[in-house]
């Protein structure tokens, strides 16, 4: 099987941190083109990581013969970069969140849908024995019927979020920038930066379809959300508590909780490091409970096995996509309508 070639778009700080030190360590993948702007900083990437070609365009990368595309540019840019990988004929890897407006979201869902090609979304958590194991139980109807979910996250993020540097990059190559992360009018805050990951892991375990979103936040000193609260309507008449904080201590580890509710019992999910859990508890007794290894929760998780995952996807291999175009698609649906929420103060529908 031939050795799967891959291009990367927006090569910026997350990128140059672990998406390309992830393809340079996988022996099935050749990175060989890579693409940001800024020509200097072009350079410097192309020199460090001793990549073939490199171009400010990105639709110069498509001249290489490229079977995959890692897209990691500003959130605002992905449907754009995204949709150029699908419409060259590569499968593509994009950075959540999938898009940040809902029609660009349809219209990814739709180009992919149609086009033969694989999008997958790197979230790390989704892609981990445990969260599979989760999702299988579900879909194999230990549960039974989803009836209510609770689900939680928060991060030590208040710098970032803040529109101050990010503590532990100090000593990255780039560090992340604020105006992606910290502007309202660019699609910053925690909602689109860190809920993006807790509602993949929903949709990822729950197939169910949102249908509205009350929410409420408080923001930061750049006018983006740190916390947010927000009550979700699915179908079938199931409902959620959906919660996230950026106001984590930066010694304390970060915090995912998802809690599923069914007609036959209940789903628990903790990856919180130091009480790890997967659980299944039955109304009849039969209860269930998955291993996970001290320390292989939240604070262990990276964005190598996704890597690892669209290498295998374009060389044909049949690996597992816990981040597909359908998981992406509903979790912008319901930030898009919770950032409607926040504005309007009402129930906003999920469009």
């Amino acid at each position: 099987m031939s050795i799967a070639r891959i291009g990367v778009v927006g090569a910026g700080w997350w990128a140059c941190e672990f998406h390309i030190p992830h393809l340079l360590k996988n022996p099935n993948a050749d990175l060989v083109a890579v693409s940001r702007l800024g020509a200097e900083e072009l350079e410097k990437i192309r020199r460090r990581f001793k990549i073939q070609f490199g171009s400010e365009n990105h639709l110069e990368l498509y001249a290489h013969d490229l079977d995959g595309v890692i897209v990691a540019s500003p959130h605002v840019l992905h449907e754009e970069h995204a949709s150029a990988a699908i419409k060259n004929g590569c499968h593509v890897l994009v950075e959540k969140p999938m898009a940040t407006e809902i029609q660009s979201a349809r219209r990814l869902h739709a180009l992919v849908g149609g086009s033969g090609k694989t999008l997958m979304t790197p979230y790390g958590l989704n892609h981990t024995h445990y969260m599979e194991k989760a999702a299988d139980w579900v879909k194999e109807g230990r549960i039974g019927e989803v009836k209510h979910i609770m689900l939680h996250m928060s991060s030590a993020l208040l710098d970032l979020f803040g529109g101050q540097p990010m503590l532990e990059t100090a000593d990255h190559l780039y560090r992340p920038p604020p105006s992606t992360w910290a502007d309202p009018g660019r699609a910053g805050g925690y909602g689109w930066g860190q809920i993006s990951h807790a509602l993949a892991a929903l949709f990822c375990v729950c197939p169910i379809q949102p249908l509205s979103v009350r929410g409420i936040c408080s923001k930061s000193p750049t006018k983006v959300d740190y916390f947010d609260a927000a009550i979700v309507e699915f179908d079938q008449g199931a409902t959620a508590s959906l919660s996230g904080a950026a106001g984590l201590p930066k010694h304390s580890p970060p915090q995912l909780d998802l809690r599923v509710y069914g007609s036959e019992g209940m789903l628990l999910l903790d990856v919180e490091e130091g009480r790890e859990r997967l659980t299944l508890s039955r109304f009849d007794g039969e209860d269930l409970i998955h291993k996970i290894e001290p320390g292989g929760g939240y604070g262990s998780y990276s964005t190598e096995e996704s890597v690892n995952r669209f290498v295998e996807i374009c060389r044909g291999e049949n690996a597992r996509n816990c981040g597909d175009h359908e998981i992406g698609l509903k979790s912008v649906q319901v930030l898009d309508a919770m950032y409607q929420s926040f504005e309007s103060g009402v129930k906003e529908l999920c469009r």
